[in-house]
């Protein structure tokens, strides 16, 4: 097999709300890029991984094609993929493995301020502006309402005001979006965050562990977004009480002090966030000498 074809390719949103996150979280995993000329190309300097930098909603069809061996994009547009060849009668050819707990918003209907509404039957034969055609009709039908769907790229935002539709279902983050359009929100269709899908498509024995080699590291450096190491010392009576004061903690490693019988360090590794009140408990509890560290990297 050509070398060329040992290389991992990562698609990647090339602008948007995405894209500094993604790669931010590629850096952390190890990983070196050169731009290309046209700013679409990425290629790995230091591992056999390069990435595509393309329109969000094509990285399921590249990764599900098997042009690229991963992807990192929104669940609302997997799950919009998945919706459209569900209608079509074929199967999505792509996984999800990892959910990366950035890029979150949610898939919403709304309407303008003032309208009637009394649950899901107030849309019974109105008309719902979307681009996610494909979520928005199943949940519809789930639900046994009929409505007509209105296709709206861009701005799906105005089209009350346009008089294309009486309600729309789009993507919210922070809702001013929708206040600063009259719109009032009225349902969650779907919770959304950027999430990372893999080919199903055989890779071969090498290829494949260079993915799981990624994934590893992907692992590695989201098990640790909110962890902290604390190392502390504090008398062995109070070591029970210590160790159920550290927040998500396993065994904690205890290291007796030299010359100092009734005190021990203790070090742990704790995977929930530590706040000021944890400390001060933990001191109320006779620990001293406390000292909070973030943690990079991490393999279980």
């Amino acid at each position: 097999m050509d070398s060329s074809e040992q290389r991992i390719k990562i698609a990647v949103q090339k602008t948007g709300r995405l894209t500094d996150h993604s790669l931010d979280l590629l850096e952390r995993c190890g990983l070196k890029f050169t731009k290309s000329k046209d700013q679409l190309f990425c290629y790995g300097e230091n591992m056999p991984v390069d990435l595509l930098l393309v329109r969000d909603d094509d990285i399921p069809g590249l990764v599900g094609d098997d042009v690229c061996d991963l992807g990192i994009v929104g669940l609302n547009i997997v799950e919009e993929k998945r919706q459209e060849l569900q209608h079509e009668g074929r199967d999505a050819m792509f996984k999800q493995v990892f959910e990366l707990d950035f890029g979150h918003c949610r898939l919403s209907l709304a309407a303008p301020v003032g309208t009637p509404y009394e649950g899901l039957e107030s849309l019974n034969n109105q008309k719902i502006a979307t681009s996610y055609v494909g979520i928005l009709r199943n949940y519809l039908k789930k639900n046994d309402v009929t409505a007509e769907i209105e296709y709206f790229s861009g701005a799906v935002e105005i089209a009350p005001k346009l008089g294309k539709a009486q309600f729309i279902c789009d993507l919210v983050s922070t809702g001013s979006t929708l206040d600063a359009n009259g719109l009032a929100e009225l349902e969650v269709l779907l919770e959304s965050e950027a999430i990372v899908i893999q080919t199903l498509a055989p890779l071969g024995d090498d290829k494949q562990a260079l993915v799981d080699r990624i994934l590893q590291r992907l692992d590695g450096v989201l098990q640790v977004r909110e962890s902290k190491y604390i190392m502390l010392h504090a008398p062995r009576s109070a070591l029970a009480e210590i160790s159920e004061l550290l927040p998500g903690s396993e065994v904690p490693t205890v290291i007796p002090l030299d010359d100092i019988n009734d005190k021990v360090a203790i070090h742990a590794v704790c995977r929930e966030n530590v706040f000021w009140e944890t400390l001060e408990n933990l001191k109320a509890a006779g620990a001293s000498s406390l000292l909070v560290l973030p943690v990079e990297k991490m393999l279980a």
